[in-house]
């Protein structure tokens, strides 16, 4: 089963992290308000930006060292900086 990570934009700029197999059905939850309780009331959501990780023991493990970043570095990630690649890289050795 492939994972993905995402980032998800709240309406006062705040970057979500989650991770899931299906982006699309899991931000619609978001939006529906049945999706993470840190997202519901927060006004319109967008999501900013998904990758595919792989497994879901890795999917945690990235979730877990991005929500440890920075927002500037988050939004790093969202500009496709190759960032993402970089973090990916570190955690599989690849």
């Amino acid at each position: 089963m492939r994972w993905f990570l995402y980032l998800v934009r709240t309406a006062d700029d705040k970057l979500y992290t989650g991770i899931t197999t299906d982006v699309e059905r899991r931000f619609h939850q978001h939006q529906s308000g049945k999706g993470a309780k840190a997202l519901r009331g927060k006004g319109e959501l967008r999501l900013v930006f998904s990758g595919e990780v792989g497994e879901h023991s890795l999917a945690l493990r990235l979730e877990y060292r991005i929500k440890q970043l920075t927002k500037r570095q988050k939004e790093r990630l969202v500009t496709g900086d190759g960032s993402f690649e970089t973090l990916l890289h570190s955690l599989t050795g690849d």
